[in-house]
């Protein structure tokens, strides 16, 4: 298959060539809705602007560079076909990021490349983008810290996510184990429940991980028993693992779980899905609750109970960075962490909203 060329992007979107390079060099001269539609069909296509005519003199590419991990689930996908074609109903964690650096490069002149890390593995996935991107943003466990080193040595490099794994690199995370935290007090304080059970994600997930780590500082400030484990593990974290560690959390001997907190939303979406299956009521027999947001979490019934992070904004404030960076290669490094905030919902025992929520 061949390249894409400014040509086809041209075609698609109904407009001269000539839009299509101003809305790349110049993005503030065209119309926005035109805008919309040449940027939208370059993202159809997989075209990305080439940086020699512009870059000739600046030695600029003009294009910002995102890696992060394949989080495709079929689960989620096949969803949108019930939350009447709203394409939002689908987006995951992922997908909300790109937007919200989709948003600021184009507010700030630059083009966003997007590689997700599929076949090939992480080494071919930076030989990708690091010779064609002004800087990039790399999501948590997506490229090793040794190769992350040598190119942040050429480039700007944001981390989103995860521990602050290197000193020198600009950094991005969520309040992971405050907002847990503040979810497993809400269902101990408020809906007295005691027999709590976490389904984490991967070992090696530090969101995930440190969502378990807030979990715990509620438990043991409760006086509960804190888990040296979580109670099942989604490998990877997606609805169909969800529903697996529900059903597994059922058919332990014991006393079944007043609570299920699921580290994301996807898992608890699965999880809702099985318990029904199996007669278990949400939330008169069992509470769930999820991590992250999603516009899923709102439409599934009940309504999923989460800790909304705020992804479009770190998606924001990656490109911002990046920018920043490209202005002064020398400043101090920043390292922000983005507050959460706790959605009540129905799935945990908390009334309806009387309003949107």
């Amino acid at each position: 298959m061949s390249t894409p060329t400014v040509y086809d992007v041209a075609e698609q979107s109904g407009v001269s060539i000539a839009t299509v390079s101003r809305v790349y060099r110049n993005p503030d001269s065209v119309r926005a809705q035109t805008r919309d539609r040449v940027l939208e069909a370059a993202r159809r296509l997989g075209y990305v602007p080439s940086g020699s005519a512009r870059g000739l003199a600046s030695r600029t590419t003009g294009v910002l560079g995102l890696c992060f991990p394949d989080y495709a689930d079929p689960d989620t996908e096949a969803d949108g076909a019930d939350a009447e074609d709203d394409d939002s109903a689908v987006m995951l964690y992922s997908d909300q990021i790109i937007r919200g650096m989709e948003r600021a490069a184009r507010r700030h002149g630059y083009a966003l490349l997007i590689a997700a890390s599929l076949e090939g593995g992480p080494r071919s996935l930076v030989e990708q983008v690091a010779g064609r991107v002004d800087g990039f943003a790399v999501l948590a466990r997506t490229v090793p810290t040794e190769d992350l080193e040598l190119i942040s040595r050429r480039l700007p490099v944001v981390m989103l996510a995860g521990p602050r794994e290197i000193d020198h690199l600009d950094h991005i995370e969520v309040a992971n184990a405050a907002g847990e935290r503040e979810l497993t007090r809400h269902l101990i304080e408020d809906h007295g429940l005691r027999r709590l059970a976490f389904v984490g994600g991967e070992a090696d997930s530090p969101d995930a991980e440190a969502r378990f780590a807030g979990f715990r500082e509620a438990c043991r400030d409760a006086g509960l028993p804190v888990p040296d484990e979580p109670a099942e593990r989604g490998r990877p974290m997606t609805q169909a693992e969800g529903a697996r560690a529900a059903e597994a959390l059922l058919d332990r001997e014991g006393e079944r779980p007043q609570a299920m907190l699921f580290a994301n939303d996807q898992m608890a979406v699965g999880a809702l899905r099985a318990l029904e299956r199996r007669g278990v009521r949400v939330p008169q027999d069992v509470a769930v609750t999820g991590f992250d947001g999603i516009p899923l979490s709102r439409i599934v019934r009940p309504a999923l109970t989460t800790v909304r992070q705020p992804m479009r904004r770190l998606g924001e404030e990656a490109v911002d960075l990046l920018v920043r960076r490209l202005q002064d290669r020398v400043r101090e490094p920043v390292s922000l962490v983005l507050p959460v905030s706790v959605a009540h919902r129905t799935s945990c025992g908390c009334p309806p909203p009387q309003h949107h929520s």
